[in-house]
C-alpha cells in the first residue's frame, strides 16, 4: 500500500496532489529547482528535495535526480501531475523498474498513446473513425509528399506525431505554400518533441472538440465520465472548457463513449486519462488523441461528477476496485 507520494512537478498540480494525499492520510514529498525553494508546494509537503539549478532539464526533467529523491526519503509512488515526466513512458518504466509505483498507466501504454502515428495506426485496427490523412511521410521526396497532401485535399493539417498544445502545427490552405509548412512544422516539432515526425490530416472546418474523461482500474472496469467542450480556443490552445458539451447528440456522445471504453479495455488502460475527438457540423466523430495522465482541465468534470479525480488515481494505483 502507498503510504508516501513524491510528486514530480511544481506549482498547482503539485499543491493540489499534496492536498489530496494529506487527505488520505499520505506523506507527502515536494521536489523543487533552486528557484522555488519558497514556493507553496515545498511549504505544504512533509518533505521537500531540491533537484538542483533554475533549469527545468536540470530539475524537474531530471529524472535520475527525481528517483534519487524517491529513493531517500522513501517515497513508495511518485505523482508526475501533469506537463514535465507526466507522459514520459522512459521515466514511468524506470519507476517501475526500481520498484516505485508510477500512478498513472503503464509505460507501455503511455508509449503506445504518445506517439500520433502509432496511435491512429492501432485505432484503425480497432475500427476507431479516424480523421482522413497520411501518416507513412518518410522518406519521401518533396513530389511525393505533395501528392500526398493533395490526395487529402486543402485545406489539410501538417502536425507533429509526438507533440500536443499546438506545437509542430500548421494548417495549409494552398498547394503552393504546404512544403514551406511541412518543413516549419518538423522543425518546430524536432525544437519542441525532440523528433521530427509529422503527419498529415484533413483540416476539419468549423470542427467541435470534444473531450471524454475515463477512470480505469486494475481489474478492468472503464468509467466514462461525460464529456467536456475545448473548442473555444487560440492557436490551438484550448481557452474554455464546459460540461458536459452542450448541444451534443445522443448518437455522437454515446459513439465516443463506446469508443473511449473500448480503447481504454484494448489498452488495459489503468488509471484516469482523457480520449479527445473532433466532431464535424454532421456530428461524425473522429479520434484525435489520448492523454494518459491528468489534464489541466480535469476539476471541470470533478466539479460535474463531485468527484476527486486525483484521490481515484491513488486509489487505483493502491488496486482499488471502482464502485
Amino acid at each position: 500500500m502507498i503510504a508516501t507520494i513524491l510528486i514530480a512537478n511544481r506549482g498547482e498540480i503539485a499543491c493540489r496532489v499534496i492536498k489530496t494525499a494529506r487527505r488520505l492520510g499520505l506523506t507527502t514529498v515536494a521536489v523543487f529547482a533552486e528557484p522555488d525553494r519558497d514556493a507553496k508546494h515545498v511549504q505544504l509537503a512533509d518533505q521537500a528535495i531540491c533537484l538542483g539549478p533554475a533549469s527545468v532539464q536540470a530539475s524537474y526533467l531530471n529524472q535520475a535526480a527525481i528517483l534519487q529523491a524517491a529513493k531517500d526519503t522513501g517515497a513508495d509512488a511518485i505523482h508526475p501531475g501533469y506537463g514535465f515526466l507526466s507522459e514520459q513512458a522512459d521515466f514511468a518504466r524506470a519507476c517501475t523498474e526500481q520498484g516505485i509505483c508510477f500512478i498513472g498507466p503503464a509505460w507501455q501504454t503511455i508509449h503506445t498513446m504518445g506517439d500520433k502515428i502509432q496511435a491512429k495506426m492501432l485505432m484503425e485496427t480497432l475500427n476507431i473513425p479516424c480523421i482522413p490523412g497520411c501518416h507513412s511521410l518518410h522518406p519521401l521526396s518533396e513530389t511525393a509528399l505533395l501528392s500526398q497532401a493533395n490526395h487529402i485535399g486543402f485545406p489539410l493539417l501538417i502536425k507533429a506525431a509526438a507533440g500536443g498544445g499546438g506545437k509542430g502545427m500548421r494548417v495549409v490552405h494552398h498547394p503552393q505554400d504546404f512544403i514551406a509548412a511541412f518543413k516549419l512544422a518538423q522543425a518546430e516539432a524536432e525544437k519542441f518533441f525532440g523528433a521530427a515526425d509529422v503527419l498529415l490530416e484533413k483540416f476539419v472546418l468549423k470542427p467541435r472538440h470534444i473531450e471524454i474523461q475515463i477512470i480505469a482500474d486494475q481489474q478492468g472496469h472503464v468509467v466514462c465520465l461525460g464529456s467536456r467542450d475545448c473548442s473555444i480556443q487560440r492557436r490551438h490552445q484550448k481557452i474554455i472548457e464546459e460540461a458536459p458539451a452542450p448541444e451534443l447528440s445522443k448518437t455522437a456522445l454515446d459513439g465516443m463513449i463506446q469508443a473511449a471504453t473500448t480503447i481504454a479495455q484494448h489498452l488495459k488502460y489503468v488509471g484516469v486519462g482523457t480520449l479527445e475527438f473532433l466532431v464535424d457540423t454532421a456530428e461524425d466523430f473522429y479520434f484525435m488523441e489520448m492523454n494518459t495522465r491528468l489534464q489541466v482541465e480535469h476539476t471541470v468534470t470533478e466539479m460535474i461528477y463531485d468527484l476527486d479525480l486525483v484521490a481515484w488515481q491513488i486509489r487505483i494505483a493502491n488496486g482499488e476496485s471502482i464502485p
